[in-house]
């Protein structure tokens, strides 16, 4: 017989005195406990009790360490020490990133008996459903994904760097938007298009008089930003002659509009981007290694759409929805397999226009291949066999489904809403696989 379940009283109602979502379990991943605020915001009306963490928020028969995730336990119990991982958990709205800090709690000889789990939903990105904010599953973009969460509370300068088109300043508002400097502007600024003569009236501002044409005082971006983030897109282009002013910035927070000889205070977290290889151009001499290093503090690589090939069937759908709010378009499988044949030189953004023109071209409900331009030039060898598999829509849309469908407790339309599908699509799709719902 299995042993009863009997927490410390103690612990029970430590957890219950914490405003976000706390559970405490043993060693062998059994929920002993759930606070008040996991049921409000978890809660299906099943029991977490006695289940285990990882059914419970991954619908997974093994731990996360042995379904090839981070597994904060295992790394808890081998550092001794409090853990933080991101993980993608199953919640009542749907697939969710969770911050996850676990602490090990030790009995009087030492040893690590328990665990107490708090989780923080991420709310700028989502996992499958979501149709705002950063979106995907693929490993690549969950790395990035746990830096985003793990500098984003901080004030900490950072550089995203990455091909045009990734959504640099995507992952720059998420960032923003996970910081306590969320409720004040997110300024942004593209350095690429600005003359080196208006640079600095643009970023500082000036005063009336200071050069022709100056006829009032003007804010400048700096300005505007204060209390929340500034965004230097394409950094990399910002002229020699302004690198060094905008270096004194970020070491001393502090500036002068052009035509001033008053220093101004600046409160403002800096978050640039670039395409271009930084490195060698400080190398080159082309940009300066002492700003290279200020605005290197914490740097993102932000993945170019080929190295994250199994997000694109989820980006397309996303960007469908955002693209044509008024109608429910769907993709045929053999329009998606030519969308991930394509190696997307122009990543998210080369997507999205494709998609667009797809769906001014389709009059009907589904984008088949023929409704997919893309240019020959531009796409790449086909895939490899190995990277077929793992890609096939029909393969991964129907284990997709049957996951789903075997987890789910509820009926066909809110099984729909948790997939962020219509309920015909759902009846459609599941009658072309042979699965029926749980009802």
């Amino acid at each position: 017989m299995t042993a009863p379940i009997r927490p410390l009283a103690e612990l029970v109602s430590f957890l219950d005195s914490f405003d976000e979502p706390h559970i405490l379990f043993d060693r062998d991943y059994r929920i002993l406990a759930a606070n008040a605020a996991y049921r409000r915001a978890h809660g299906t009306g099943r029991s977490v009790i006695g289940r285990t963490c990882y059914e419970v928020s991954h619908h997974y028969a093994v731990p996360c360490d042995q379904a090839g995730e981070s597994c904060p336990l295992a790394r808890s119990l081998g550092s001794g020490q409090r853990e933080r991982v991101m993980h993608l958990h199953h919640t009542p709205k749907g697939e969710s990133y969770e911050n996850i800090e676990l602490s090990p709690v030790r009995n009087t000889a030492g040893e690590i008996t328990h665990f107490i789990e708090k989780m923080a939903p991420l709310p700028v990105a989502r996992g499958l459903s979501d149709a705002s904010g950063l979106v995907g599953r693929a490993p690549r973009f969950q790395a990035m994904l746990e830096l985003v969460s793990r500098v984003a509370p901080s004030d900490a300068t950072v550089l995203l760097q990455g091909e045009s088109g990734t959504g640099k300043e995507l992952v720059s508002g998420a960032i923003h938007q996970a910081s306590r400097r969320a409720g004040q502007p997110f300024v942004a600024i593209d350095c690429s298009g600005l003359p080196e003569t208006l640079f600095e009236s643009e970023l500082f501002g000036h005063e009336r008089g200071a050069f022709t044409g100056a006829t009032q005082r003007k804010i400048g971006l700096v300005e505007a930003a204060s209390g929340g983030t500034l965004f230097l897109d394409e950094v990399g282009d910002i002229p020699l002659g302004m690198q060094v002013k905008l270096l004194r910035l970020l070491e001393t927070s502090t500036y002068r509009r052009l035509g001033s000889t008053e220093p101004r205070k600046a409160d403002i977290r800096i978050i640039s981007a670039t395409h271009r290889p930084l490195r060698e151009m400080v190398e080159d001499g082309r940009f300066r290694r002492d700003l290279y290093y200020r605005l290197n503090t914490f740097p993102i690589e932000v993945p170019p759409l080929r190295e994250r090939i199994e997000d694109i069937p989820l980006l397309a759908e996303v960007l469908l929805r955002r693209l044509t709010p008024g109608r429910a378009l769907q993709l045929a499988s053999g329009a998606v397999q030519r969308l991930v044949q394509h190696r997307f030189p122009g990543n998210v953004r080369e997507l999205r226009n494709v998609l667009e023109r797809a769906s001014l071209m389709c009059d009907g409900d589904e984008i088949g291949p023929e409704h997919i331009y893309l240019e020959e030039a531009l796409t790449a060898n086909p895939v490899s066999p190995e990277l077929e598999l793992t890609t096939d829509l029909a393969e991964m849309e129907r284990r997709t489904l049957m996951a789903a469908v075997a987890a789910h407790e509820g009926s066909r339309h809110a099984l729909a809403e948790r997939l962020g599908i219509s309920e015909r699509t759902l009846y459609r799709k599941l009658k072309a696989y042979g699965l029926v719902p749980n009802r």
